[in-house]
């Protein structure tokens, strides 16, 4: 099984636990298949707080990806514009399964030391 460790806004991942944010937007896709992604809180929270499953990946012109995932985007049409603005391919991982960690944990419990820009592959 390959995981990924995605940073992500507390914010978002705020609404990842609540359930209103089932899609996680990326610039770029791994290489892997990848079945789970682990979610590190950036600033100021700066933990590993959770995981999620991943059911599928889609990609496409930011167009059609926000035709597939507006509904639990989990973010409004501006936001995601702005983020995709001169881009013309969007990733959008849906979340399955969402597990948050009693207790949150440092990247270092990872063996990983250094915060990652977009995405980091576990074993």
């Amino acid at each position: 099984m390959c995981k990924i460790l995605l940073s992500i806004n507390p914010t978002h991942v705020d609404n990842i636990f609540r359930g209103t944010k089932k899609y996680e937007f990326r610039k770029i896709r791994c290489r892997s298949k990848v079945e789970k992604m682990v979610i590190y809180s950036t600033a100021p929270i700066m933990k590993i707080v959770g995981e999620a499953e991943i059911i599928n990946v889609i990609e496409g012109l930011p167009s059609y990806i926000w035709e597939q995932t507006a509904e639990f985007a989990g973010i409004n049409k501006v936001l995601f514009d702005r983020y995709y603005e001169g881009r013309q391919k969007a990733v959008a991982y849906h979340l399955g399964k969402v597990k948050k960690y009693n207790t949150p944990m440092d990247l270092s419990d990872f063996g990983i030391s250094y915060i990652p820009q977009s995405f980091v592959y576990l074993d």
